[in-house]
Parts: C-alpha cells; structure tokens; sequence
C-alpha cells in the first residue's frame, strides 16, 4: 500500500472543493519540464515504472482518515469517498529510459479532476528526481570514455533512506554498474559491491594483517584501500606483498585510493603494481568525484579501472531538483466535448502548450536521433511526407522536415496505465538499463557534451501551433 497522504496539503483541500461542488470534469494533465538538468543537452526519462505501479495501491488507510478527521478540515462525506478511494484514470507516458528533452508531456494523465489534482505531488516526487538522478549517471558514464566502470556508493550521503534507494535505482538505470545500498540490491535487483573501511585497517596492527585478513574472507573481492596511513609507502607495500600471496593462489586483487592527488597517484600505483607483477590488478578511485572530475583523468590518461561515486551522482551535486511541473492542457465541458487549455504567462516560456498531445521522434538512416515534433493527438504523423517544425517559442520561426530528410517516426507516448490499472508490460531493470544505452547511441556527440552541448530541436506542429496562438488571440480580446 502507498499512503495518499503523500501529497501536498491542498491538493486535497482542492479535492475536497471540486467533490463537495460536484466538480470533477474530465481532465488532461501533462508532465513536462523546462530545462535541462546541469546545462547539459538532455535528460534520461525516469521513475514511470515505479509510479504506475505505486499509483495503482494509492489509497487512504483507516489512520490517515482519523489524521484528516482531526484536523478539522473535511467534511465527513469527503472523508468517507476517501476511505474507498482508488485512482481510475488512464496514464500515457515516455518508456523509462527514454531519451527526453525540455518542453515535451513526458506523462499524459487522463481522469476525473479529483483523480488528476491529488496524484500530481506523487508523480511529479517521484519522476523528477529519478530523472534527474538518472541523467547525471548518465553524464558521468560519458565521462568515462569506456574507460571503466562506475560504481554508485551514495547512500550515507543520500536525502534519507528512500532519496538513497531511489537514487540506486536511478543511477543504474543511467548506467551504473553496482550500488552499495544493499536495500536497493534486494529490492530492484542491482548488483551490489563494497571494498572496506578505514576502520577495518586501523582495527588490526598493520596494514598487511588487516589486508591479509580480507583477503581470507573475500579471495575474489579483495580491493584493498591503501590511503589510511601512507598510499604510496606502506599501503602499497602491503597491498603488492598480500597481492603476491594471492596471485599465487590464482586470485586477482585491487587497490582503492581515497584521497590524495587523483592524477599523480594512480600513476605511481599502476607503476609499483606493474613492476611487481601484479598486471591484472585494478585501481579504484573514490572521493567526491564529479563528471567533470572523471573527463579530466581520462583525458589525462590516468590509470583508473573503476570510480566510486556518492555525494555528487545521489544527491545531483551542483543541481538538486529537476524543474518539472504538472499543467492541465485540457477540460470537459458540459455537453462533454474536451477543451483545449493553456496556461498563460507574461513569459512567453512559461505558457503551457494546450489539448492532448503526442510526440513524434524523427530518425535518419543510421537511427540517428533529428528532431522531435510535438502534435495533437488526432493529427496524422506519417512517413513519406514533409512537415513543418515550428519553434515553440517563436512561432515565425520554423524548418520543414522533407521526405528525403528522415527515414522513420516513433511516437514516444504510449499507453501505460488504463481505469487505473497497469497495462504495459512490467519491465527489468537491467532491460531499462540497456535501453538507456541503446537510445544514447541514436543521440549524436554534440548533444552529450559535458560543456556547451548542441541544443536538440523540439517543435511544434502547424496544428498545435495555430491552437496556441488562437488561444492567445481569444485570450487577450478577452481583456
């Protein structure tokens, strides 16, 4: 069971208002946001596995009636439509893992006003952060260049224990490879890893005791940290000794370092070990690494077998929440027709794009990744065929997409939760994973770059077009 409770406060006052005025039209609602997370050139669409599934036990337990009850804000016929409440709407939604940009409904929700009023805190909670988790996995898997793999260890220094494990999940999805939250592990199946503590060093008389010790216990895991006392003296000494030990018994071992100067001592390290005869053994790096961080050293050449990242993937480091906003885009009125809707700013960014929409992907012949087109519904989005792409901003700037220019169309909404029950089939982890990857192959360099990416083309379609700006024209001679 996942408690109603987990919304805003007036989400539910407004709930109470639209049941006690028999206001519950039906709504569409869509998720979107408007930048992309640090600079970058696009986000990793995250958390909707998770969230129709979570939607679908959205319920209000016998406790949570008696807390409403006692805070003297509900009527008692609204508290006992609660008691037997259960979402009923329809959910459209990106695949997880779907390569996503600014400005595009990556969640369309279809349902009752009251439905639709009380999910969005849930779902903007739980799709904004894991998306924003995701992409930043997914920068620092870049930075990488290939060049080893990256191991998420965020959990001490998450937002709380679900901030942790949703974190986990969120970063393997971008493309970690393990997670230290051994809750995670249980719970959504991510590969789990750990070396050792300073503390389990310092308990023993000396490095090589403590290292020979481990070594005992785990043969096949033995990475041994060697920045406790001197890194390139006696931790080094006592990790080529122990290493030696257990080559001879057909093991391999490696070596972690915490702290100290990144680009010079993997160096030295990889020479002691080389020199040693211990070729096969791994240098794992930790301690407050960035992307930024990670694209230096291996551009730099530095010997670096594996990265252990917490406090800047978990947390989202310089930036610590995406911008997604939940907007209504269209209403029933009373002869049941729906109206397209749109919420108007002084900022021309800031207003919303009404009616219910789709999106199409366009590709070229490689399954390159062109350009996306945000359309009405009921349009008819075919290949073989030009189409205009209009700026969603300044609507005398467009671009036509010829027959000659594009191959295939992909729309990207899709079906996944119906009178609110799931109906898209349930997917695995390491599945979205690997869909991540394949989706960023289809992504050209340019846009993945850590500074200064290309921006991606979201357009409008003419229809779409024409539907905003009447609505701004009827909106203003209104006044």
């Amino acid at each position: 069971m996942v408690s109603a409770l987990v919304t805003d406060f007036y989400e539910l006052t407004m709930m109470q208002g639209y049941f006690l005025k028999n206001h519950n039209p039906r709504v569409v609602f869509d998720m979107f946001y408007r930048t992309n997370p640090f600079q970058g050139g696009y986000t990793i669409f995250t958390g909707i596995e998770e969230l129709i599934d979570e939607i679908a036990e959205f319920k209000f337990s016998e406790q949570d009636i008696d807390y409403l009850r006692s805070l003297k804000m509900f009527d008692e016929r609204f508290l006992e439509y609660l008691s037997s409440y259960r979402f009923s709407g329809d959910i459209y939604a990106f695949d997880e893992g779907t390569i996503a940009f600014p400005g595009e409904p990556l969640i369309r929700v279809e349902t009752g006003l009251c439905d639709a009023q009380l999910i969005e805190t849930f779902l903007l909670n739980k799709v904004n952060f894991q998306t924003l988790i995701a992409t930043k996995a997914s920068r620092m898997v870049f930075a990488t260049q290939g060049k080893g793999a990256i191991m998420e260890f965020g959990l001490r220094r998450a937002q709380g224990p679900d901030g942790g494990h949703s974190a986990a999940r969120a970063s393997f999805i971008g493309g970690t490879k393990v997670t230290s939250d051994t809750y995670a592990g249980k719970k959504y199946g991510i590969p789990v890893s750990g070396t050792m503590a300073h503390s389990w060093i310092m308990s023993f008389d000396n490095e090589e005791e403590a290292f020979r010790e481990f070594a005992s216990l785990y043969p096949d895991n033995a990475v041994f940290l060697i920045d406790t006392y001197d890194t390139l003296g006696s931790g080094i000494e006592a990790a080529i000794k122990i290493g030696l030990e257990q080559k001879a018994k057909g093991h391999k071992i490696g070596v972690r370092i915490d702290s100290g100067d990144l680009s010079y001592l993997p160096r030295e390290i990889r020479s002691r070990l080389d020199k040693a005869g211990l070729e096969d053994a791994i240098i794992c790096v930790s301690n407050d690494l960035t992307e930024e961080i990670v694209q230096t050293l291996v551009s730099d050449g530095v010997p670096i077998d594996s990265w252990g990242i917490g406090t800047h993937l978990v947390t989202g480091g310089k930036q610590s929440s995406l911008n997604g906003v939940y907007k209504l885009a269209a209403r029933e009125l009373k002869d049941g027709t729906m109206e397209p809707v749109m919420k108007i700013s002084n900022s021309f960014e800031k207003t919303t794009n009404p009616g219910r929409k789709q999106v199409y992907r366009f590709y070229d012949s490689e399954n390159s990744m062109l350009a996306d087109l945000i359309c009405l519904e009921d349009e008819v989005i075919e290949t073989g065929k030009k189409h205009t792409f209009y700026h969603p901003f300044s609507l005398g700037d467009f671009f036509v997409m010829k027959e000659k220019n594009y191959t295939s169309i992909k729309p990207l909404l899709s079906l996944k939760m119906k009178n609110g029950k799931r109906v898209s089939p349930v997917r695995d982890i390491r599945e979205i994973q690997s869909s991540v990857s394949k989706n960023l192959e289809t992504l050209h360099k340019s846009y993945k770059r850590q500074i200064n990416p290309h921006i991606y083309k979201v357009s409008l379609s003419e229809d779409l077009k024409n539907l905003k700006y009447n609505l701004l024209l009827k909106s203003r001679e209104s006044k």
